[in-house]
């Protein structure tokens, strides 16, 4: 799954970046990557008849814990922002 890499690619480019607003920035891609791995993952679960639902469920919830704490780093630099 190409967005799964692009969580960890985005954070990493956010980290480097030149100011508050371009960590943000990628902070929120990386988010939205995070979303997207959701909706494969679950669409894999729903209609792949020979895959392990349990771990695909695990996956989920893995996706959904690190959708968490992204989002949380996305609220507190943008109050840290000012």
């Amino acid at each position: 799954l190409r967005s799964g890499t692009s969580v960890g690619a985005n954070l990493v480019e956010g980290i480097a970046g030149s100011s508050k607003n371009e960590v943000i920035k990628f902070n929120i891609i990386a988010l939205k990557s995070a979303n997207e791995t959701k909706y494969w993952l679950c669409l894999i679960r729903d209609t792949v008849s020979n895959v392990n639902s349990s771990e695909i469920e695990d996956l989920i919830n893995e996706v959904n814990e690190i959708s968490k704490i992204i989002a949380a780093i996305v609220v507190k630099s943008r109050m840290n922002k000012s």
